[in-house]
């Protein structure tokens, strides 16, 4: 076999990063034994249109719970239904069987929410802009 070629790209297609995942997937597997992994989503659809208009999405895997994406519009932000949404989410990681969470978050979106809901900041990475942080956090389920 030649050496194979080696290049940097952003037109990555979903089968070239499924390529990488199911490789590391089918990796961890024969290492553990095992496949859990499983997709997560908590939604708020609009009760009249039907149209999702934000939620969480992450994932559980090895007794982990990972919040990826939490979103929602601010004309539905403080009134409770983030906190609803990831108790949600919390609670089916439980269900799942997962021991603990993690998010990151940036510091100008969400850290102080995570936070009152009782997650616990490890870490904290500095990004760009300048004064802003990647905020690292997670929760025993």
């Amino acid at each position: 076999m030649q050496t194979p070629e080696i290049f940097v790209t952003d037109q990555a297609s979903d089968h070239d990063i499924n390529v990488i995942g199911n490789g590391l997937n089918r990796f961890n597997d024969a290492h553990v034994g095992y496949g859990d992994r499983q997709p997560l989503a908590v939604l708020v659809r609009d009760p009249l249109s039907g149209e999702i208009l934000g939620g969480a999405s992450g994932r559980t895997s090895l007794g982990l719970l990972f919040l990826d994406l939490f979103h929602l519009p601010e004309t539905l932000r403080g009134k409770g239904i983030g906190t609803e949404v990831l108790r949600r989410f919390e609670q089916e990681g439980r269900r799942r069987g997962c021991c603990s969470a993690v998010v990151y978050t940036i510091s100008f979106q969400a850290p102080a929410f995570y936070e009152r809901n009782g997650w616990v900041r490890f870490g904290e990475v500095p990004c760009d802009p300048p004064g802003t942080s990647r905020v690292f956090l997670s929760k025993a389920l």
